[in-house]
């Protein structure tokens, strides 16, 4: 997986970088998406010398290209750059700002958000409406969000931007091939056909797990290429990625390790199950556990703990330690060296670190010999969101000649 300054990750060429470019008209397209490559991969703003030598095309031939994509918004020019030797100054090129956008949608247990990133990376505009959705209507939950995005679209569109497309995270099993949710047990949906119900028209919007969206914007920052993702709120998700790519299994459902059974004679979980996951260390179960009411904010488990209140301490010492039976299970199964701990476990890692380690240390047959490493995320809060976002992003510079 090729991987971009500005945070926007695409799948490796079909022509290998430095390798003769295609040169029939028919190909066109193919070294337009090689010329945008080279500039969205680089650290540094390229010329268009630069791109020529990276690519192999003729300096003519990138010339034209790049003026494609200047004119389609998709790059912009810098300042020149004065040359070490003599000649004209060197034009930098770099992705275009507020152009085109993409827009993370999420409907999560306890908010709605939508997010519109550009091609830059940055989060053009942002918002997040708090509700309580456990057990809820979609028909009524998803044209709310519908509206919100909707909302989002007018402000991008009048102030120049194109909206590329849409991504919907949702907390459950997805076919990602349908777009259908098949289950959300803490949203109470199945069977459920979400994009409709938006009402977002013509926009392109597909659907896809929180947690793998919130893994894939973990790429752009200091994270080993192959890592399994965790992320906990009332729920707990996981989603594996290897070589920066995610690791989907057969039906793309992979990585529901809330619902992986801790102990058979334990309580009884919303999908049916006993004693799973989630019911030890998710939220609700972490806030229960220390007295505190199932709604309240993070924040208040947090003072409890630096408070060293014994309840909260006992919740999460006891949510470590499931959590840490749970990993070492992955870990021996499918060999991954990183975890990273997302959600409400990025801001409870301080608490949780010694016990998942020491359960992984005890229980992972390669401990001894390559200990596992376990970190915290670094995409923020809203993490879905903008994997979402980027998952559109992505499919424009794939496909840069639709979009000039």
């Amino acid at each position: 997986m090729l991987r971009y300054s500005q945070g926007v990750t695409l799948d490796p060429p079909t022509t290998p970088r430095g390798a003769a470019a295609a040169r029939q008209h028919s190909l066109r397209e193919r070294n337009l998406e090689l010329v945008a490559r080279a500039v969205f991969e680089s650290p540094e703003p390229l010329s268009r010398a630069d791109v020529a030598t990276s690519t192999g095309l003729a300096r003519a031939t990138v010339s034209t290209l790049v003026d494609r994509l200047v004119a389609g918004r998709l790059l912009t020019e810098l300042p020149p750059v004065a040359a070490q030797r003599a000649g004209r100054p060197a034009v930098p090129l770099a992705p275009a700002a507020r152009s085109v956008v993409g827009l993370g949608l999420e409907v999560n247990v306890d908010y709605l958000g939508a997010s519109v990133m550009d091609l830059t990376g940055d989060t053009v505009d942002e918002r997040v409406v708090p509700g309580a959705f456990h057990d809820s209507d979609p028909a009524t939950v998803l044209p709310r969000l519908g509206a919100l995005a909707q909302d989002l679209i007018a402000d991008a569109e009048a102030e120049g931007m194109r909206v590329a497309g849409a991504r919907l995270a949702l907390p459950g099993l997805v076919d990602a091939r349908t777009g259908l949710l098949q289950v959300a047990p803490n949203l109470g949906w199945s069977s459920v056909a979400p994009v409709p119900l938006l009402g977002l028209g013509d926009l392109p919007v597909d659907v896809a797990n929180e947690a793998k969206l919130a893994a894939l914007a973990e790429l752009t920052g200091d994270v080993s290429p192959s890592f399994l993702y965790v992320s906990a709120d009332v729920g707990i998700g996981a989603a594996v990625v290897v070589d920066r790519h995610l690791f989907l299994g057969e039906r793309g459902w992979n990585g529901e390790i809330g619902h992986v059974v801790v102990d058979p004679s334990g309580p009884r979980c919303s999908c049916g199950a006993f004693g799973c996951l989630e019911q030890y260390a998710g939220k609700e179960a972490l806030m229960k556990g220390a007295g505190l009411a199932v709604d309240a904010p993070l924040e208040a488990l947090v003072h409890a703990l630096q408070a060293h209140d014994d309840g909260a301490v006992g919740a999460v010492r006891q949510a470590g330690a499931a959590l840490g039976s749970a990993l070492a299970d992955f870990v021996n199964l499918v060999d991954v060296g990183t975890i990273v701990l997302g959600g409400a476990y990025t801001t409870l890692l301080p608490w949780l670190r010694d016990d998942v380690r020491a359960l992984l240390a005890e229980r992972v047959l390669s401990a001894p010999f390559a200990p596992v490493e376990v970190q915290a995320a670094e995409a923020g809060p809203y993490a879905a969101m903008a994997g979402g976002a980027r998952e559109v992003l992505r499919d424009v510079l794939a496909s840069p000649a639709d979009w000039v």
